[in-house]
């Protein structure tokens, strides 16, 4: 009994040392993980130049697919007569339409208009063509019944210019008075026809020139109609090609879909993009838009395919700047084409975009969280040994800077200023004078640049 307890007392004992000796260790390792984190290894190699920032898929070339051309249909309308004048740019809204990235075919069916505003001219244009027409007919018949009075009064005219003649031959044995007065009377006769000839002939030609007058309002009418007519039957928006919808983007972001109202001088309601050239297009800020040109090499990756990379080149820098909504400075497109094609590559999707601005082949660089600066903006470093060196530092990207003087590959930095810092000795005091060098002469540059620009202006 007593053996056994003393066996069990062992066997606490043994696991409470070992329990105390892992914790120990661990303890150590961890430590030891800290401190590691706490410094940077200064490294040679390959060093980029690089401005990077995220930006959005979209293809180089696209067919846009438009609604009804309001402003074409009021020029149409107007060509006729001036009867186009009734013709209004009312409310032009998009009822219906394709989920964005539907794949169609030629001929499908794409989006319909609302066609209430515009229901409503056609029937009211419509009730104005029937009473041209009305009066088209009215007149046609008050013409024809005109005329024949005319014509009646004409015939029975050339009947009383006949008895008059006849009248005057058979008084040729009659006094002359007789005879005379047979004369006057043929004479009136003849005159008075030939005023119903004439009569006839200027009313012919009036009631021609009024009809006319009014086929012109019945033709320009009919023509607004069909206009009309036609204009309605482009409210249902079908495909002019193959490929996939995408809905066509305002100024401010927001994209044309079912209840968004169309500019009449813009009446894109989506785009069929080519998808075997596409473009990333990004905004660089002013100050570093002056590094990015025309030609460039770019890193590009896509946030839905992490683990692929592309490979493409700036093609164009805007040359004004935009006041975006988040954004103090002003910004600059810049697009850049994609090497190749890939069929997983959709308009939209998000980049990152690195611009190879410069590479060096063989540089020393650390990470610049490493470079510390007094208020003489004076650079150095806190080596591991202890030391607070002054370094001499070049160009740098998003996560390291060169350094040209001052350290050496293979030592350690510290990334954060060490608690004692103030007991570090120096070491590199003689390039302080190089980087004082290097400021001035940056700040005349800077200074000559600044009235040259203010020169031009």
């Amino acid at each position: 009994m007593i053996i056994m307890k003393m066996k069990r007392r062992i066997i606490i004992f043994s696991s409470v040392f070992l329990a105390l000796i892992a914790l120990f260790v661990f303890n150590k390792m961890t430590s030891g993980r800290a401190e590691d984190s706490l410094f940077a290894e200064v490294k040679r190699g390959s060093f980029e130049i690089t401005v990077s920032n995220s930006g959005e898929l979209t293809a180089e070339k696209s067919l846009d697919i438009r609604g009804p051309d309001i402003i074409q249909q009021m020029q149409r309308s107007m060509g006729g007569g001036g009867r186009g004048m009734n013709m209004r740019i009312l409310e032009l809204k998009i009822q219906d339409i394709v989920p964005e990235g539907t794949i169609v075919k030629t001929g499908d069916y794409i989006a319909q208009m609302d066609r209430s505003s515009y229901s409503n001219t056609l029937k009211d244009a419509m009730d104005q063509l029937k009473t041209y027409q009305t009066n088209v007919e009215m007149k046609i018949l008050d013409t024809a019944v005109t005329l024949t009075n005319l014509r009646d009064e004409i015939k029975n005219q050339r009947y009383v210019v006949e008895e008059a003649k006849i009248t005057l031959d058979q008084s040729k044995y009659e006094p002359p008075a007789t005879i005379r007065q047979a004369e006057i009377t043929l004479d009136k006769a003849k005159r008075s026809l030939e005023q119903k000839i004439k009569s006839y002939q200027l009313q012919h030609a009036k009631v021609l020139s009024e009809i006319k007058h009014e086929k012109k309002h019945l033709d320009d009418q009919q023509e607004l109609v069909t206009g009309l007519q036609s204009f309605l039957q482009g409210f249902t928006i079908t495909a002019p090609a193959s490929g996939m919808i995408i809905y066509k983007k305002e100024r401010n972001g927001t994209k044309r879909k079912a209840g968004s109202q169309l500019n009449p001088f813009d009446n894109t309601i989506a785009t069929l993009p080519d998808l075997t050239t596409m473009l990333s297009k990004m905004y660089v800020n002013e100050i570093e838009v002056s590094k990015v040109k025309p030609g460039q090499k770019v890193n590009i990756t896509i946030d839905a395919f992490p683990n692929k990379a592309y490979n493409g080149q700036v093609l164009t820098v805007a040359n004004i700047g935009e006041q975006l909504p988040n954004s103090d400075a002003k910004m600059f497109e810049v697009q850049i084409k994609i090497d190749g094609s890939d069929p997983l590559l959709r308009p939209g999707m998000t980049t990152t975009n690195k611009i190879i601005v410069k590479t060096y082949d063989d540089v020393v660089y650390i990470p610049t969280e490493c470079v510390q600066a007094g208020i003489d903006s004076i650079p150095f470093v806190y080596e591991k040994k202890h030391t607070k060196q002054f370094v001499v530092v070049g160009e740098a990207n998003d996560k390291n800077v060169v350094v040209e003087q001052g350290l050496e590959p293979g030592k350690m930095v510290f990334i954060i200023p060490p608690e004692n810092a103030d007991k570090y000795k120096t070491s590199g005091e003689e390039l302080i004078a190089v980087t004082r060098e290097r400021n001035n002469a940056k700040r005349l540059e800077n200074q000559k640049l600044t009235q040259t620009s203010l020169l031009n202006r």
